[in-house]
């Protein structure tokens, strides 16, 4: 689960991380309030605003602005709330920008040049151990830096039975060239920023840029963080933080009916009960010279509601040229399925494009037969293959 940029802001900082001071607002006389009361707590003068989307390289498509009076501050964030952001990380359409953070401007001048700094904290799928990714080349798109100069990249893992021990942080204060007492604070910015990682069961930090200010305090100055769904049962204040404006609305629309779907870029829609076999069936769609569409599994009871739910969730995408349904009937009955299709079916009602259905296991031959004497424009096969080939006959 995905959190806003201020929302990310407010957990690493209830768990000690210095942070920019901001305010979120969702209209233009809202932002100039915010930026007053900034500039009441804070002393800033200038103030940047920030849309507040789910998507990073929101400064490249206008989503990031310096505003150096009230009057810039209503405009920018005039300009900015209702407008359609397009990011290297966003459909061509782009999102809709539904509200801003105005944040204090900690660019100051000072006893030394502020730097820019890179760090995430994520899980090493190769070790099993998380680790602090950081970089001198911060405020830059990370994979540049990792393309062009791959040598100011480092990596430090943690033990998981030690957690983050003294030396690591202060390593890697060290390997950013700090000293004094920014040197200190990166080593208690690093501990506390590993300590909100664990805690809050999260699967990715992304701190891009972490600060060093001219006065020598390091504070994150944006906030990428996803939480990991499986672990919201001991998070109920996080799951509250979901913004389901920014996710697609098919994939919302099948968790609120208990349906486990990804949305895809392909043209061949998948419906498919377990998780493995859901899988296999993409790679089957992609041998078959098609691309899946999405990953569906409709679960152990595949009954009539549910055939029709998934079919119409399928449906919904207009570059779907072909259905492949494949179910192995172990604890449902593959004659059940059948009856459950042929209903569904039915009850949409014009169905365009080619359904193949592919059941196997108990009832096998029943449910065939349910299929081939439906009547129906289902396409019926038994084996692997011929659901293969199938496939690619309805799209050639």
């Amino acid at each position: 689960m995905n959190l806003h940029e201020y929302q990310g802001k407010e957990m690493l900082n209830s768990f000690g991380v210095e942070i920019q001071r901001g305010i979120v607002a969702q209209t233009p006389a809202e932002a100039v309030a915010a930026a007053k009361k900034l500039t009441e707590d804070t002393g800033t003068g200038w103030h940047v605003v920030k849309a507040q989307i789910h998507a990073g390289g929101r400064g490249k498509g206008g989503g990031v602005k310096l505003a150096k009076s009230l009057e810039e501050v209503e405009k920018i964030s005039g300009d900015i709330i209702g407008m359609y952001l397009i990011t290297p990380q966003t459909s061509a359409q782009g999102k809709l920008v539904s509200q801003v953070l105005v944040t204090e401007d900690v660019y100051y001048p000072g006893e030394s040049e502020p730097s820019e700094f890179y760090m995430s904290v994520l899980m090493n799928r190769a070790t099993g151990r998380n680790m602090i990714m950081y970089s001198t080349e911060g405020g830059m798109d990370i994979e540049a830096v990792a393309d062009n100069t791959p040598h100011l990249i480092f990596n430090e893992e943690i033990d998981p039975a030690l957690g983050l021990l003294p030396f690591q942080a202060r390593k890697i204060a060290f390997n950013l060239g700090l000293s004094g007492k920014a040197f200190k604070e990166m080593t208690r910015f690093v501990s506390a920023l590993y300590t909100a990682y664990v805690k809050s069961d999260s699967s990715l930090f992304e701190i891009n840029p972490v600060l060093k200010t001219s006065d020598n305090r390091v504070i994150a100055v944006d906030a990428k963080v996803t939480i990991d769904e499986n672990a919201l049962f001991r998070h109920k204040d996080y799951e509250a933080l979901r913004d389901l404006r920014e996710e697609n609305p098919v994939e919302v629309e099948a968790k609120a009916v208990g349906l486990s779907y990804v949305d895809l870029d392909g043209n061949v829609g998948c419906m498919v009960n377990g998780a493995g076999l859901a899988m296999a069936t993409m790679d089957l769609i992609k041998q078959a010279g098609g691309e899946p569409a999405n990953f569906l599994d409709v679960g152990g009871t595949a009954d009539a509601e549910r055939v029709e739910i998934a079919f119409n969730l399928i449906l919904k995408d207009p570059n779907v040229k072909a259905i492949l349904v494949n179910i192995f009937g172990g604890i449902v009955r593959c004659d059940r399925v059948a009856k459950g299709i042929i209903e569904a079916y039915k009850n949409i009602g014009n169905i365009e494009i080619p359904i193949i259905v592919r059941l196997e296991g108990t009832n096998a031959d029943i449910a065939k037969k349910l299929i081939d004497e439906s009547g129906l424009d289902v396409h019926s096969v038994i084996e692997f293959q011929e659901a293969a080939d199938k496939v690619q006959e309805v799209l050639a």
